[in-house]
C-alpha cells in the first residue's frame, strides 16, 4: 500500500474516532457549543446515530474493509449536510462562527475522501462471496 493511501486511511480513522467522541459529548450534553434544546428532533436523532456510525466506520476502515471506506464517505457527506443545515438555517448569527468553520472542515474532508476513494479502494478487503 503506498504511503499516502495509508495516511488517508489513518487520518480518516482518527477523524471518525474524534467525531464519535464529539457526538457522544453532544448526546451527553457535556460539549460546549453542541446542539441546543431547540435543535429539531430529526437532527438530534441523526447526531445520535453518529455515535454508532462514526466508530463503526473507523473500525471497519482500520480493518481495511471497503465497507468502512464507503460508510466513512456517507458519514462525512451526511454530517457536512446536517452541519450545514444546523449552522446556516438554524443558527441566525451573522458571519463566521465556530460551527461554520467546523462544517467547512467536514465538507473539505468529505470531498477529499470521496476524491481519494478510487485510489484507496483497491487496497481494502472486499466482502467474501458465498460459493
Amino acid at each position: 500500500m503506498p504511503r499516502w493511501i495509508r495516511v488517508v486511511v489513518i487520518v480518516t480513522v482518527c477523524v471518525l474516532g474524534y467525531g464519535a467522541i464529539v457526538h457522544l459529548g453532544d448526546l451527553l450534553g457535556v460539549r460546549p457549543g453542541g446542539p441546543s434544546p431547540s435543535t429539531p428532533t430529526w437532527l438530534m436523532l441523526y447526531y445520535t446515530s453518529l455515535t454508532v456510525f462514526d466508530p463503526l466506520a473507523a473500525l471497519l476502515l482500520a480493518l481495511r474493509r471497503i465497507e468502512g471506506l464507503l460508510l466513512g464517505c456517507a458519514v462525512f457527506v451526511s454530517d457536512a449536510a446536517a452541519n450545514g443545515y444546523a449552522n446556516y438555517v438554524l443558527d441566525t448569527m451573522p458571519g463566521i462562527t465556530p460551527g461554520r468553520v467546523g462544517q467547512a472542515v467536514i465538507t473539505a474532508l468529505a470531498v477529499a475522501l470521496i476524491a481519494a476513494t478510487p485510489a484507496v479502494a483497491p487496497w481494502l478487503h472486499r466482502p467474501r462471496r458465498a460459493s
